[in-house]
């Protein structure tokens, strides 16, 4: 009943950055999936090392077998997809270590996953990382954040309205 007079209380989640760098906008991206957002809106961030933490406060649901992409869901239903470097899956786990396991409960700046830039900057197509909502339809509003230099676990790169 008081929720039908004042409404419904605004859920919004912040992303912080997953790792320390800078920020590139999606569009610049060179990989139409991520350019393009087919699988979701988000931002990319140029890694200024290889170490990747949660963005969040949430769970893993999912590390890829080749440790290059990990999988996270805030507790108000945020799926984020963190891809490490472009083309990386070819590279089989080399140079890849997952710190986490799926299941686990993250805070924002847990390690996730570290990775060696030099070996992913000589066999991948590019060291980006896309930090995607993957169910970017079922979110109100994705705001990106003007910051150009982000801190991994300290700066926010989105703010989402759930």
């Amino acid at each position: 009943m008081l929720s039908k007079l004042f409404g419904k209380k605004n859920n919004k989640v912040t992303i912080f950055s997953p790792v320390d760098g800078e920020i590139v906008p999606l569009s610049e991206v060179p990989d139409p999936v991520f350019a393009e957002k087919m699988m979701g809106d988000g931002v990319a961030i140029k890694p200024a090392n290889g170490t990747v933490v949660s963005p969040i406060e949430g769970k893993v649901v999912q590390i890829f077998p080749t440790k290059h992409a990990v999988g996270l869901e805030t507790k108000s239903g945020v799926e984020i997809l963190i891809h490490i470097g472009l083309e990386t899956v070819g590279m089989e786990g080399e140079g890849f270590e997952a710190h986490v396991e799926a299941g686990a409960t993250v805070k924002p700046g847990d390690k996730l996953i570290t990775f060696d830039q030099a070996l992913v900057n000589e066999k991948a197509k590019s060291d980006v990382i896309p930090v995607i909502i993957t169910n970017t339809a079922q979110m109100k509003m994705i705001e990106k954040v003007g910051a150009k230099s982000v801190r991994a676990g300290q700066d926010e790169v989105l703010s989402i309205e759930v």
